[in-house]
This record gives C-alpha cells, structure tokens and sequence, in this order.
C-alpha cells in the first residue's frame, strides 16, 4: 500500500484512526490498521483501480431507471424522443477504454515503415 500511494495512505489512516504518523508504530500494527479500511477507502480504491465508489455507482443506476419511468411518463417518452441521459455512463466513461480497431491501413510502404519504427521505439522504453 504504502508502495502505491503513501499520501493516500496516511489520510486513510488519519480520517480513520487518527494515526498521523504511521512510522512511529510497529509495522505488524500498521498492517493490521490498513487491512481494517472500509472498501471506499482512498488507498484500497487507487489499488483496486476503481475511480467510483459501489455505492454511488448503485445509486446512480437507481436514478437512471427512475428518470427512464418518469420519462415514459410523458409526451416524448410516448413517442421515443429525447431520451434521458444516463449518470452511471457519465460516472463510468472514464473507465471504459475507447475502441479501437486492430485493423490499421497504409497509404504507401514508407508510412507502415514509420509506424513500424514509432511502436518498436515505444517497447523499447
């Protein structure tokens, strides 16, 4: 933990024990306090690559399907207009990695060469 992000970390700890200075405390201890913070927790999110906590997420999901009732509701609803928006897309778009086609096409030999070098430059990095 303290690996991937000390300062989240140690403002976990702090809101959560009042620890200010983990150092000072035996390590087995400290391990014991980390292992004890809730799932939304700033560290545990940042490991767990999860930028949403479930919570707001099922919220959000909640929202959406009474936005979509009421909308059914009304004129546009009746005829299939202005659909509303969703807030779980807007909160998880971020997450979603964009497509992107494996199939890639070249104007002339010396474009794919280019190309070729760019992403044989970018492995050796």
């Amino acid at each position: 933990m303290i690996a991937t992000d000390e300062d989240a970390l140690i403002c976990d700890l702090a809101e959560t024990y009042q620890i200010y200075d983990y150092r000072r405390l035996p390590l087995k201890m400290v391990a014991v306090f980390s292992f004890g913070l809730r799932e939304n927790s700033r560290i545990k999110m940042k490991m767990n690559d999860i930028e949403v906590p479930f919570e707001t997420m099922l919220l959000a999901g909640i929202q959406d399907k009474l936005n979509v009732l009421i909308w059914q509701q009304t004129k546009d609803g009746m005829n299939g207009r202005n659909y509303p928006a969703s807030m779980l897309a807007l909160l998880t778009k971020s997450q979603q990695k964009p497509k992107t086609s494996d199939l890639v096409g070249f104007e002339s030999s010396e474009d794919f060469l280019k190309e070729r070098e760019k992403l044989l430059r970018k492995e050796d990095d």
